[in-house]
């Protein structure tokens, strides 16, 4: 059996809509079951990243405040005027986190969107429509470190904007400020930096690149998707942080994931903009169909008012004081786990890490490593060009006893690389954790995995 499928030959398959419905406890019960053995395994805080926030009362108290929303359409403003309010200061919130007080060129303004992807596809969106109202760019491109979200790529695919590829120095892993500059021409809308990036965990030279975007015309997003509601607290307790926010002269957007780092359910996040013009830029609206005057303030339509109510919950709940501890929290054990990494002289951490780290080997392929701390129930993420995996600190690593086992593990892992340095690992390098050996047919193993991931028929092999 698979174990992509472990519920084949336990739970029947719905390949049609039943004729007679189940009663709700029957219906409970096997989300129960399934829910619970799925939970078993990042509760172990042995899984890199995806649970950022790793505690079931604080789970509980999000649940409740979406329930109470959940049915809510916060596309209906005169029905829930709350959704209103929860939006409105959940953007304000973030506006002060990044420090949107610095601010004298501008109005500072926010959107709430459906998570990092739907942020960055928001700010391509609204800086290709800024540039072409404004500077009349009909060929639009924008320009990402080689090692910024493949998001990215995707929304670049998606609105019709060619994505031009910066070059990295291979020893800090940061964006190279000449390969940048040596890209951008009289159609380029924006440019990017990562705060911090996904593979390595560093931090992009934002000052820099906000002083070319100046000095260019033209816009500099800052991804903080994955570090932007930790990083600021990173910096608060002292920790060697450059400026990446409001502050520096430049900067004109920022995405930042409320569902990672602001421990906030999934399904939000928030893109924030130097100036209100850029926002207002990538509004649709038709006011001339037979159905009535229509508007939307993002690419969704309807959206769940429970997600609102539990994100200003997570975060008036929390405060400033509660993010802040998490953040030292996850900070020394980030740090702990690097010196685990340092001690064995057969190991390299990239560049200058924060609360996620990324090593390689330069003696064998890292992928021994992996093999072996997957069989002690270690879920790392992995990487290529070099090989490596990475850990992002979460709080479910933040619990006793963690730390020591992964100290104790990665020896282990250690020594079977070299035992075994001259085979080919079983794992290899795929966003997600879904690993498998790398091919010249990459691209159909990951139609397949795709596939996998939506068609029922998959579910049962054979059938």
């Amino acid at each position: 059996m698979s174990s992509d499928y472990p519920y084949v030959g336990r739970f029947d398959v719905n390949r049609v809509l039943p004729e007679t419905g189940r009663p709700r406890d029957e219906v409970l019960a096997e989300l129960t079951t399934m829910a619970k053995e799925e939970d078993a395994f990042w509760e172990t805080g042995k899984c890199s990243g995806t649970m950022y926030c790793g505690d079931h009362d604080h789970y509980a108290f999000l649940t409740e405040a979406f329930g109470l929303y959940a049915h809510v359409n916060a596309l209906q403003r005169d029905m829930c005027p709350s959704s209103t309010r929860f939006e409105g200061e959940i953007i304000a919130m973030a506006l002060d986190l990044f420090h949107a007080e610095a601010v004298t060129d501008g109005e500072p303004v926010g959107m709430l969107t459906s998570g990092g992807t739907g942020s960055i596809c928001h700010a391509v969106l609204a800086y290709r429509e800024h540039a072409l109202q404004q500077r009349g760019v009909t060929r639009p491109n924008m320009i990402k470190p080689e090692t910024a979200h493949p998001a990215f790529d995707k929304a670049c695919h998606l609105f019709g904007v060619e994505l031009r590829h910066a070059s990295i120095d291979p020893a800090t892993t940061m964006v190279d400020l000449a390969a940048v500059e040596a890209l951008i021409d009289d159609q380029t809308i924006a440019i990017i930096g990562s705060a911090c990036n996904y593979g390595y965990g560093t931090v992009d030279p934002i000052a820099e690149l906000g002083r070319l975007a100046i000095e260019k015309g033209i816009g500099l997003h800052v991804d903080g998707c994955l570090g932007g509601f930790i990083l600021p607290f990173g910096q608060e307790l002292g920790y060697d942080i450059p400026l990446f926010d409001f502050r520096v002269p430049g900067v004109t957007s920022i995405s930042a994931d409320t569902h990672k780092y602001g421990y906030a359910l999934k399904g939000t996040s928030t893109l924030l903009f130097r100036n209100k013009a850029i926002r207002n830029s990538q509004y649709f609206f038709l006011t001339d169909w037979s159905g009535g005057k229509y508007t939307s303030p993002g690419m969704d339509g309807s959206r769940s008012a429970g997600l609102l109510a539990a994100t200003w919950a997570s975060m008036v709940h929390l405060g400033r004081d509660g993010y802040r501890g998490y953040a030292k929290a996850i900070f020394e054990t980030a740090e702990r786990m690097q010196q685990a990494v340092r001690s064995h002289p057969e190991l390299r951490i990239l560049g200058k890490p924060t609360f996620l780290f990324s090593f390689t080997s330069d003696e064998f392929d890292i992928y021994h490593v992996n093999d072996f701390m997957r069989g002690r129930g270690w879920r790392f993420n992995g990487q290529q060009y070099p090989n490596a995996i990475h850990m992002a600190v979460t709080r479910p690593q933040t619990q006793s006893g963690v730390t020591q086992a992964f100290e104790t593990d990665l020896a282990d892992a250690v020594a079977f690389a070299q035992q075994h340095a001259g085979e080919t690992p079983m794992s290899g390098a795929i966003y997600g954790g879904v690993a498998g050996g790398m091919t010249d047919e990459a691209d159909e193993f990951i139609k397949s995995v795709m596939a996998g991931m939506l068609d029922t028929q998959q579910a049962v092999p054979g059938t």
